[in-house]
């Protein structure tokens, strides 16, 4: 009697757990597949933009990089820029003011080591498609990411942000009365940068032919509006996608087993990045790799700049260890990346190398966190 007692109770919970488990089941394949949805919604509306964005700066009359530069670069860096804005004038305390100093700090580190690092490995895949590997195992020369002035302006555009960051994370390491003050500093700073590359002719006198624009494909000349309902719809789209991508990593972090620390810190960067990451791919699989490059240098400046002037009006911006060893990664990659261009031994392989940064800061999240 009291063993069948005991064999009762022992199989209600089993009972009760299967359709809660099936349910959880349910649920977590929801997300994947929103993930998935969510990621080729992005690759497709990406690949509409920095098709609308060439148009729109020949409309502009403003030079093939600064389409790069300025115009994807504004328009992909937009979803992490609004997360920090809303984060750190809408949060109810503090702590829900940090997020926004996190996708603050997590931008520059993905697009210094993930974004780079895919760029490098999608012209690795490109080179040994078209002509076959490398005899060395090197990846290609250091021309197959441009001529010595292309080194020289993207190697600029590491220089003007890497003191910038520098200036950044030493402020989150202090505290004093005026602190908010010196954010309008790093908007000034960005206004002079898109100055410069506004007004600058390096590539004065470089004329390309245009793919026509996907909304009007038989237009040798599309009209200015198709050129600006095609620019603002993809980024609609690559903003909403791009949002909804997060939180479906916000949901699966817990169910792999990851805290929303680690969530926010590691993956979530990914996904706010996740459209300069298609540009480049799209840029490169274009074969116009300066472009690909000068839209991720440009993100860089913007997130070095904008989200940091919001935090530091708005928070204490004070870090801590997770956030300090997030901007010690970056400042390392772009060492990194400046010492090698400055050598001109910057090289497809070598700039796949990049991403390895990003796993050294997972690794290195993991005894902070804990």
């Amino acid at each position: 009697m009291s063993r069948g007692r005991g064999r009762t109770p022992g199989l209600l919970p089993r009972t009760a757990e299967g359709p809660a488990v099936r349910e959880g089941l349910a649920v977590g394949v929801i997300h994947f597949v929103l993930l998935i949805v969510c990621a080729v919604a992005i690759y497709l509306s990406c690949e509409w933009f920095v098709n609308a964005v060439e148009w729109l700066g020949q409309r502009l009359d403003v030079g093939k990089m600064a389409v790069g530069t300025i115009l994807a670069a504004f328009g992909t860096a937009l979803p992490e820029s609004v997360v920090t804005l809303v984060a750190v004038t809408t949060g109810a305390d503090e702590e829900a003011k940090n997020i926004g100093v996190g996708a603050a700090m997590g931008g520059p580190l993905a697009l210094s080591t993930v974004a780079y690092g895919v760029t490098g490995g999608m012209l690795l895949l490109k080179r040994r498609r078209e002509r076959g590997p490398e005899p060395d195992g090197s990846g290609g020369r250091a021309t197959a990411l441009g001529d010595a002035k292309d080194m020289r302006r993207l190697a600029k555009d590491q220089k003007w942000f890497l003191p910038i960051f520098v200036l950044k994370v030493a402020l989150g390491l202090v505290a004093f009365a005026f602190k908010p003050v010196l954010g309008v500093l790093f908007f000034a700073a960005y206004a002079v940068y898109f100055w410069r590359e506004i007004r600058s002719d390096d590539d004065a006198g470089e004329a390309e032919e245009l793919e026509p624009l996907k909304l009007r494909p038989k237009a040798a000349s599309p009209e200015t509006w198709a050129v600006v309902v095609q620019t603002l719809a993809t980024l609609a789209v690559i903003f909403l996608a791009s949002q909804l991508f997060v939180r479906q990593l916000d949901a699966i972090g817990p169910m792999l087993g990851l805290s929303s620390a680690v969530t926010a810190l590691l993956l979530s960067p990914i996904a706010t990045e996740l459209p300069e990451i298609m540009n480049a791919i799209i840029w490169v699989r274009q074969g116009k790799t300066q472009l690909a490059l000068a839209n991720i240098s440009d993100a860089m400046m913007i997130q070095a700049t904008v989200p940091s002037g919001l935090g530091l009006i708005f928070t204490s911006w004070k870090f801590d260890g997770a956030l300090l060893w997030a901007g010690l990664i970056t400042m390392a990659a772009i060492v990194y990346l400046l010492l090698t261009m400055r050598a001109h031994r910057l090289t497809p392989g070598r700039l796949t190398v990049a991403a390895l940064f990003y796993v050294v800061f997972g690794l290195g999240l993991v005894p902070i966190l804990a």
